[in-house]
């Protein structure tokens, strides 16, 4: 009986967030947490399962707060979620190790798009905050880093994730400008330079190609290129 009559802060989030917190909080958009006097309404917002990255608003007993602010027994956090579109710092994206897949579409839109497949959480992070770039993952507990400025990526698949990212980003496309290995700038190469690289029947057939300023990997305008312009116009 002790334990029930407790006090408690409520949590209460839009539709878009509920699928934050826990399947059985899920259909009230409520979570109900335990009052402690030491916790900001960041702490159990953060608690309830919602990273302040995706936190567009926050009113505590309904008058607009901070997130340092302390709720009382009984209070009710209310949470907005993150305002669409958001501008994209000058360094562009660095995502986490599972995100390899989104990390290569993004670069075919020629966005500067950062990935290693053995970044642990501490060096992304600290990446993203020297560099200026948002960090995108679907790790939670990464976004929950102090200082990390993040996004949560929504959806399983690739397709899903881009769409996702472009919808919140709205970044300025420039397809096939980018090399999808490294990230890094293309370059226009004359076909004679690099002639004995190309496979023969792409030696016959294209005359125009480009290489990576970086890591000088070879591109031309081959096959790909048509579902490239699909994705291009799908998310234009």
């Amino acid at each position: 009986m002790a334990a029930s009559s407790a006090p408690v802060v409520a949590v209460r989030v839009p539709p878009e967030l509920a699928f934050l917190l826990r399947p059985r909080d899920r259909a009230a958009r409520e979570r109900r947490l335990g009052y402690d006097p030491d916790a900001t309404v960041a702490h159990v917002v953060q608690a309830a399962g919602v990273p302040m990255t995706e936190v567009g608003g926050l009113r505590l007993d309904g008058v607009p707060t901070q997130p340092t602010a302390r709720p009382g027994p009984g209070s009710v956090v209310q949470v907005a979620a993150v305002r669409r579109p958001q501008p994209v710092p000058s360094g562009g994206f660095l995502l986490d190790v599972g995100l390899g897949a989104l990390a290569r579409r993004l670069r075919l839109l020629g966005l500067a798009a950062a990935w290693s497949n053995d970044a642990a959480d501490a060096d992304l992070a600290a990446r993203a905050a020297a560099e200026d770039r948002v960090l995108l993952t679907q790790d939670r507990g990464l976004l929950m880093r102090r200082g990390v400025r993040g996004a949560l990526v929504r959806g399983g698949r690739p397709d899903d994730q881009l769409a996702d990212v472009l919808d919140r980003f709205a970044p300025a496309l420039a397809p096939l400008t980018r090399c999808t290995a490294c990230g890094a700038g293309l370059e226009p190469v004359a076909k004679a330079d690099v002639a004995d690289r190309l496979p023969p029947g792409t030696r016959r057939t294209f005359d125009d190609f480009a290489r990576c300023r970086a890591c000088g990997r070879v591109y031309w305008h081959g096959a790909h290129a048509r579902r490239i312009e699909q994705l291009v116009a799908r998310y234009r």
